[in-house]
């Protein structure tokens, strides 16, 4: 029986030796949501996407990623994904067409479809006229369209997003989410890190992660509203967090002291 959620997980947990990176996370992602996922450096981030990925196995807990399970089916959940790292994940060297053709190859492409997805990942990235120049002379904008094309070659259900907008203006950054956008009207589940306070805007749901928790899940109007005070009657995003982060800290801060 299908399942309207993409990605579930229940009590997802990794550690290394004694350290928890990620610890009891639980959530819901809906097909075709765009679901952002932020923390600050050493939250677990990382290790919850690798994991997601198929790429790390996880040492308690369980999910599923387009209908896969994360445990035991980690190379069908690969072949099911699109990911676009902050790195663009291209060669510089080798032309646009080439790129395109090496990510095909990737894919594994059936010969009969490859023309009609380059076709595509070249109208969309707006490289038509482009398709010769190296990789590497190209704007950040028009790299970041182009990896994109590439990590959406083989149709996937799911796309992962690593903060796919660093160090891109802020122009292309829009003309970025433009397209996220088109793609989860397609039905495209997109779930996204970003440290732009602006990007979370654009997200259907966020969910803050710290300390290897989940500290909170919901719209961005719904985390907003959360944090509504007299002193503070139009919190931004940026004030959330920092709220959050804060009472997590004084919560860690009171079990240490009451556990010593």
């Amino acid at each position: 029986m299908s399942t309207p959620f993409a990605v579930t997980l229940r009590d997802l947990e990794r550690r290394f030796g004694d350290f928890k990176a990620v610890d009891r996370i639980s959530l819901d992602v809906k097909a075709g949501e765009i679901f952002g996922f932020l923390g600050p450096n050493g939250a677990g981030k990382s290790t919850t996407i690798r994991m997601l990925c198929g790429l790390l196995e996880p040492t308690g807990g369980s999910g599923t990623v387009a209908g896969f399970d994360i445990r035991t089916q980690r190379e069908q959940i690969k072949a099911s994904i699109g990911y676009m790292s902050q790195r663009f994940s291209l060669y510089d060297d080798l032309k646009v067409e080439e790129n395109i053709d090496f990510f095909s190859g990737i894919y594994r492409i059936p010969k009969a479809r490859k023309a009609e997805r380059k076709a595509w990942v070249l109208e969309m990235a707006g490289l038509l006229a482009h398709r010769e120049a190296r990789t590497g002379t190209l704007p950040g904008g028009w790299k970041q369209r182009l990896s994109l094309g590439c990590a959406l070659l083989h149709e996937p259900p799911v796309l992962f997003l690593d903060e796919p907008t660093s160090g891109v203006d802020p122009l292309s950054r829009r003309s970025f989410w433009d397209l996220i956008h088109g793609l989860a009207g397609q039905g495209v589940t997109v779930f996204v890190t970003t440290h732009y306070m602006e990007e979370a805007e654009y997200c259907d749901r966020l969910a803050l992660i710290y300390r290897g928790q989940l500290a909170a899940v919901g719209t961005p109007g719904e985390l907003k509203a959360s944090c509504v005070t007299n002193l503070q009657p139009k919190p931004t995003l940026e004030d959330v967090f920092v709220s959050l982060i804060e009472a997590k800290d004084r919560e860690v801060g009171a079990q240490s002291e009451f556990q010593s």
